[in-house]
């Protein structure tokens, strides 16, 4: 192993790299902040680098993440036999746009989009969900302000309604691209946004209204239906055509397979487009993302911008330019590899340990529950008593044990309420299940003993200092006595 310190050239104050085993290639100290002005051998940049890195937590320990952190070996080759590859440039790379095209069209029937027999899917590739939400809300906005300008009425101040419980994306859009974020405040034990309250906020200058198949808190699904449904007859009632766009950045790839009854995609007549992370459970390492139109019509052509300098005419609407091909053909290997069976047998397992996992922390009798059965494969839990220690102590206590679980407040109105969130992934099995629960309740059981060993501390001091006052209080008296008696023979 190669041990990396700190050390401080003293001509410019810079930090510099002092490595041991890397000292056999390398006598000079390198700065961290600057090029360096010579090259080094290949072994000791990559010694170096590798020394640093295994400071890193592990992905598979980090049930923070919904971002998928192991892959078959085959797969891996692809990327890697890609990785060279830029996928825009679509002329020299006419396979691996097919591919893409493919994907899209997968994801779109897996989401019920109204595809006829002889039409292709309406989507795009993205680097993730924040991407892809960009540009759906990009198009919403478009589209709304060009019938605003048709009926001759202002277009300044367009809107987008959603719960408080979104993920951080959307207030980066509607900063980023001046659209007022009008949001549905959370309740205490209903944690997503209410359909009701939602519909409620719409006016006639909402461009759409953000429907979320997986919320980051608590991983429950939205009530689309009801949602289209409520804005359907609101529509009828003012004349406006409020749509509505699905953020299943983590539910797109779960609910088509353990719940296809569940109407929360295409199928709903006010859902114009849906984003979703091929990188979480589309079981592709990070980063690859997906966003589907219902149709050609939702997409303004204005949008789609075309280029001609690589060698042919190319449409391209993407917030980035140049992206690696590798994730692309990644989704694609997924999707052929594991089928629709493939892919429900995994949601299932999914669900299985999260479930174990659930009944396990039910069992110490120290945590309620707020994730649901039906939704993304995860375990959000609160202290039912936090007077001796919080959720945050057993979150900074896990990572003793290597594992990586966030805790974390509630959004705006349930900010009182502190949560522990584990999230189930495809590479989390039924072993490390148990190892977590064991861990957990190792450390409450430590945080316990702390508290009562706080408490006896806390009562002996205060019992000391009772006895220092008394005593304190009768030499005073007797001083006092002293002081008031005359002088005299004794």
């Amino acid at each position: 192993m190669v041990v990396t310190v700190a050390a401080t050239g003293s001509d410019t104050a810079e930090p510099l790299h002092s490595t041991t085993f890397a000292s056999r290639y390398v006598r000079d100290q390198l700065p961290r902040y600057r090029m360096p002005s010579g090259s080094i051998p290949k072994e000791a940049a990559y010694q170096i680098i590798s020394d640093e890195l295994m400071l890193d937590g592990n992905p598979r320990l980090n049930l923070a993440s919904f971002v998928t952190t192991w892959m078959e070996p085959e797969c891996g080759k692809l990327m890697m036999d890609s990785v060279n590859k830029n996928y825009v440039d679509m002329d020299e790379y006419p396979v691996t746009t097919e591919l893409q095209n493919r994907c899209v069209n997968m994801i779109a029937h897996l989401f019920n989009a109204p595809i006829g027999e002889d039409e292709t899917a309406i989507g795009v590739s993205t680097v993730g969900s924040s991407e892809a939400i960009m540009l759906a809300g990009l198009a919403f906005k478009r589209k709304w302000a060009n019938k605003m300008k048709e009926q001759g009425k202002p277009c300044d101040k367009p809107n987008i309604v959603t719960g408080a419980n979104v993920q951080v994306c959307w207030e980066k859009f509607a900063r980023y691209f001046e659209v007022e974020l009008k949001e549905v405040k959370l309740t205490e034990g209903y944690y997503v946004m209410d359909p009701k309250k939602a519909v409620e906020m719409v006016d006639e200058n909402t461009i759409c209204v953000a429907a979320i198949l997986g919320s980051t808190l608590t991983g429950e699904y939205e009530d689309v239906k009801l949602l289209n449904d409520l804005l359907v007859a609101k529509n009828k009632e003012t004349g406006w055509d409020v749509p509505i766009h699905v953020d299943a950045a983590s539910g797109g790839f779960i609910a088509p397979f353990l719940q296809p009854e569940l109407e929360w995609d295409f199928r709903l007549p006010l859902v114009k487009s849906i984003n979703v992370s091929g990188h979480k459970y589309g079981l592709v390492y990070p980063g690859v993302g997906w966003v589907i139109w219902r149709s050609k019509a939702d997409l303004p052509d204005e949008l789609i911008f075309h280029i001609n300098y690589l060698g042919t005419d190319q449409p391209t609407f993407t917030l980035n330019f140049s992206k690696g091909a590798s994730q692309i053909i990644a989704q694609y290997y997924q999707l052929i590899r594991l089928g629709f069976e493939g892919y429900k047998h995994i949601m299932e397992n999914c669900k299985l340990n999260a479930a174990v996992l659930k009944e396990g922390i039910d069992a110490t009798g120290r945590f309620d529950v707020l994730s649901k059965a039906d939704g993304v494969p995860l375990v959000a839990i609160r202290l039912k008593d936090s007077t001796n220690f919080s959720v945050f102590d057993i979150s900074e206590n896990l990572r003793r044990f290597g594992w990586i679980v966030p805790a974390y407040t509630m959004p705006a109105d349930a900010e009182h309420v502190a949560v522990l969130r584990i999230v189930i992934r495809e590479d989390f099995n039924r072993s490390l299940a148990q190892r977590l629960l064991t861990d957990i309740n190792k450390i409450v059981g430590e945080l316990d003993a702390h508290a009562v060993h706080a408490i006896k501390l806390s009562t002996a001091a205060a019992a000391e200092g009772a006895s220092k006052s008394t005593v304190d209080a009768v030499t005073e008296a007797f001083k006092g006595l002293a002081g008031n008696k005359k002088a005299g023979v004794c």
